[in-house]
Parts: structure tokens; C-alpha cells; sequence
């Protein structure tokens, strides 16, 4: 099997997140005078190791349940496919998935021991968030699949990063590091949709599930809104930069996909959806790091 089968495996398109995770991250460490590039790069590799790791879990997870025999892969849903065509084995992929999770650890432990065990809590939850999403956290219903999405790859990445290049709490980073957990929610939310037959039979108990997919449309329309609102808020209220409202110039996509979530019933006004909704993730939080260091250099 050649490595660029292992390497699509990891789904690398998804991975874009992680990079834009740490630069929101070093660059609010930047803003209040922390910068260890160093540590920035580490950091960066035990978190791409780890989003590596959940989507190969992932997928492993979702065939053997019997969830991704079933499912309508889009380009933003549904698995890569790579287990279901054969072109991958179920062993391999849970080693690959394994593997990077060890490894992800290590970088983990290392931080620990040279910046601080007050690390350990959001390191833990990481770990938890990554072994247990698919095969149980997703099962659980109450919004918990999202909001673990949500706090696995966006609010408590940005939030660690941060402490480990300052060592110290910062709440103005906390409230910050919120619209990075709403994104990666909403990530997951609308691309959940289409997914809905087949979560059944693994029995997951997501939004679109529970409430139905016109509620779920209207939850993300509403999480999409209250981002560009928290971002207002911090700027007012002066915990944010007033450069970080440049991020608003996602708005666009962000109208884009509200109208295709509502329209969800025609996949041919979804897809341009889901699409613009990665955009939306990518983009804003890059741009929110762009204003921390225009706030810094300007």
C-alpha cells in the first residue's frame, strides 16, 4: 500500500483546520507579547497528529458499524470512502489512527513536564474527546457530539496553545477562543445533515437526528449569526482588538450558507452550503489571527 493511500486516509483537505487553529492561537500569544516558534511548530505537530487520529477513528468506527455502508459521501460529509472501496484495510487504519494518537500523546507529555502539569485538563479532555467521540460521545444525544467537536478542535486547542507559550490564563483569550468552538460546532452540525440515515443505524443521537433537519438548519443559522455578534461584543467591550473585525468580512459565505442550510432538501443548494460553510471556519478564525497581529505591529 502505497503512503499517499495512508496520507488521503487522514482526510489532509480537514486538516487545514489545525494550521489555522495554531496561527489564531500564536497569534493572540504574539498580541500580548509571546512568541516561541519553537513551541508554536511543536504544538502544531502533536495537534495535527491528533485531528489525524480522530478522523481515523473515525472512519474505522463508522465502518464498522455499518454507518458508511450506508451513507451519501459528499465532499465535506460522509467519510473518505477509503474503507468502503477497499482501498485501505479496517487493521490498518486503526493502527494509523493509533499510532498518531501515541505520538500526539508524546508531544503532550513533553509540554507537561517542560511548561506545566495546569496543562494537563485540556490535555485530557483532548485525549477523551479523540478516543471516545464516534463510539460514544456522538451517542449521547443533548448536543453533546457537537459541543465536543466543538471543544476538541477549536476552543480548547486555541485556548492551550495560548498557555503553553504564555503560561499564564487569560480571560480575554478565553472569550476569544469561543467563536473557534461555535465554527468547528457548526462544522460538524451542517455537514450532519445529509448523514441522517446513516447515523442511525450507528446509532448516534446528533442535532439533526433529535430535532429534526429543518430545527438543525435554524440552530446553525442562528450559531453562524452569533459568531460575527461575539466578535462585535469583544470588540466593544474591549477584550478584542478592533482589528479583529475584519473577520467579518466572511459575512458573505455566511449568508451563502444559512440560505442552503435552509434549502437543505436540495442537495444542489447544500453542497454549495457545506462548502462555503469550511470557508467560513477557515477563513474567519485566519482572519481573527490577522487582526491580533495588525494589532501588534499597526
Amino acid at each position: 500500500m502505497s503512503l499517499k493511500t495512508y496520507f488521503l486516509e487522514t482526510r489532509p483537505h480537514f486538516l487545514i483546520l489545525s494550521l489555522v487553529l495554531i496561527i489564531l492561537s500564536t497569534s493572540m500569544a504574539l498580541y500580548d507579547g509571546f512568541f516561541n516558534l519553537k513551541y508554536s511548530l511543536l504544538a502544531f505537530l502533536g495537534l495535527l497528529l491528533l485531528h489525524i487520529s480522530v478522523n481515523t477513528f473515525n472512519d474505522y468506527y463508522d465502518y464498522k458499524s455499518g454507518v458508511d455502508l450506508k451513507t451519501k459521501r459528499t465532499p465535506f460529509s460522509g467519510g473518505s470512502g477509503f474503507l468502503t472501496s477497499g482501498a485501505i484495510s479496517a487493521k490498518k487504519t486503526f493502527w494509523l489512527a493509533t499510532i498518531s494518537f501515541i505520538l500526539a500523546v508524546s508531544i503532550g507529555i513533553y509540554f507537561i513536564l517542560n511548561k506545566g502539569w495546569f496543562l494537563l485538563p485540556i490535555f485530557i479532555l483532548g485525549a477523551m474527546f479523540v478516543l471516545f467521540y464516534t463510539n460514544f460521545l456522538a451517542k449521547l444525544g443533548l448536543g453533546i457530539s457537537e459541543l465536543s467537536a466543538g471543544l476538541g478542535l477549536g476552543t480548547l486547542p486555541v485556548l492551550g496553545v495560548y498557555l503553553i507559550l504564555n503560561q499564564d490564563f487569560s480571560f480575554s483569550v478565553l472569550f476569544a477562543s469561543i467563536p473557534s468552538g461555535i465554527l468547528v460546532c457548526n462544522l460538524l452540525l451542517l455537514n450532519e445533515i445529509p448523514d441522517v440515515d446513516a447515523d442511525k443505524i450507528g446509532k448516534r443521537k446528533t442535532l439533526p437526528i433529535l430535532l429534526g433537519k429543518d430545527r438543525a438548519a435554524r440552530i446553525y443559522s442562528g450559531l453562524t449569526l452569533l459568531v460575527y455578534l461575539w466578535i462585535i461584543l469583544g470588540v466593544i467591550i474591549k477584550i478584542m482588538p478592533p482589528f479583529t473585525l475584519i473577520a467579518l468580512f466572511t459575512l458573505p459565505l455566511a449568508s451563502k450558507a444559512i440560505k442552503g442550510s435552509m434549502a437543505h432538501t436540495d442537495m444542489d443548494k447544500l453542497l454549495p452550503a457545506q462548502g462555503a460553510n469550511v470557508m467560513i471556519v477557515l477563513l474567519t478564525q485566519f482572519l481573527l489571527g490577522i487582526g491580533y497581529i495588525l494589532a501588534k505591529v499597526v
